[in-house]
């Protein structure tokens, strides 16, 4: 008799833009393996019983998008260290005693990218700026603290919102207005974009680089387009710069091994197969 097919899925809402499945559907397919990746779109109102129920959809586990990653992780039984400090999860599964678990994983995926495309990267661990004060800001922080960065200092348009994500995380990281940013620019070993801005169809992320040193790296988080006017800018001037579409796909690396059994690796044929999905050039 033929072992039960495992499956999995992206749940969120709306989910029909999700390239998940084409992430983990390569994984499936480049190891042989028997198992399925679908979207399942979650009506917001239907979350709670969704996520409190969740053995009852078949999966053997599940990636989590926007708005339900809180809800997801408020149903877990078990959740890892960064989804609590996060209060989201992005990662599901159900252990051997049917306990639903919870990971967040978009901080692994944001240190994993920059670990494959700047190696030694994070050498100089005095100072990083995070622009923007989200829930991409707040993995962002997590994975750098966890770097053992000196100061991360949080730079957001409304300088509350920056204060709340630095009060959760302790003294080494400082809200600021984005007044402070060109005096922070001045001694930044890591600059990261966490905003929308810059993505196709937003306004431009206009800062001046000038005070940046040239030995700074340069991140965004936004992939579409593939190199943003920030990091055409950072390049001209002779910054290294990492773009933000692996962080994508190293987020989805811990969940495909929790639920399959065989670690995935970001490749250069993964990259491109989503590169071309998106009408990017790579």
């Amino acid at each position: 008799m033929s072992e039960k097919i495992k499956k999995s899925a992206v749940t969120g809402h709306p989910v029909a833009h999700s390239r998940s499945p084409l992430v983990h559907g390569y994984w499936l397919k480049k190891h042989g393996l028997s198992g399925s990746y679908d979207r399942i779109d979650v009506a917001p109102e239907s979350a709670e019983a969704f996520f409190g129920d969740f053995a009852a959809s078949g999966l053997v586990g599940a990636n989590v998008t926007v708005p339900h990653k809180e809800v997801a992780a408020s149903a877990c039984d078990w959740l890892d260290e960064a989804a609590q400090t996060m209060g989201a999860a992005n990662t599901l599964w159900l252990d051997a005693n049917g306990r639903l678990c919870g990971s967040n994983t978009d901080g692994l995926g944001f240190l994993g990218n920059l670990d494959q495309l700047a190696p030694e990267w994070d050498v100089s661990r005095e100072s990083a700026v995070v622009l923007g004060a989200g829930g991409a800001a707040r993995a962002i922080v997590w994975a750098l603290l966890s770097r053992n960065f000196t100061h991360v200092h949080i730079v957001n348009r409304t300088l509350e919102k920056a204060r709340t994500i630095a009060g959760e995380f302790g003294s080494k990281t400082i809200a600021h207005d984005w007044n402070s940013l060109g005096k922070l620019l001045g001694k930044a070993d890591v600059l990261v974009n966490t905003t929308s801005l810059g993505m196709t169809g937003k306004p431009v992320l206009e800062i001046d680089l000038t005070p940046l040193p040239k030995s700074a790296l340069v991140t965004d988080i936004v992939y579409v387009p593939l190199k943003t006017d920030l990091l055409k800018r950072a390049a001209e001037r002779g910054n290294p710069t990492v773009d933000g579409l692996g962080m994508l796909l190293h987020q989805a690396v811990p969940g495909f091994e929790r639920w399959f059994g065989v670690r995935p690796e970001v490749d250069d044929a993964l990259r491109t197969i989503v590169l071309e999905d998106l009408g990017v050039n790579g």
